[in-house]
């Protein structure tokens, strides 16, 4: 999304094979989690985000994401207007991961 800081999944996957500290934010609904998940992620859907946010910390690098990016890039958003100033959206989300990345994820 414009203006929204980024991450594409093979700098992702790049971070992650250098054992990088990142925290994952998994940004969609309940329901979606058990469609496909990435191992370890934090899950707060969007719409808690508001009341959650100080549950993250505010100096590490975090990634987030959603189905296609379009909520992650909110969520960064509004985690960036709170002093998350690590904070960048997985282009694609988690669909894009598994069509590059993880071909056993399910995507939907």
């Amino acid at each position: 999304m414009f203006g929204v800081p980024s991450i594409t999944v093979e700098e992702l996957k790049e971070k992650q094979s250098r054992s990088e500290a990142i925290t994952l934010l998994d940004v969609r609904e309940p329901n979606e989690w058990a469609i496909s998940d990435l191992a370890g992620s934090v899950k707060i859907p969007l719409g808690s985000l508001p009341q959650r946010f100080s549950e993250l910390p505010a100096a590490d690098e975090i990634v987030v994401y959603c189905r296609s990016g379009a909520r992650s890039a909110q969520a960064v958003q509004f985690l960036r207007q709170r002093g998350f100033q690590n904070a960048s959206n997985l282009v694609g989300g988690i669909n894009r991961w598994a069509e590059v990345i993880d071909p056993t994820l399910r995507r939907y």
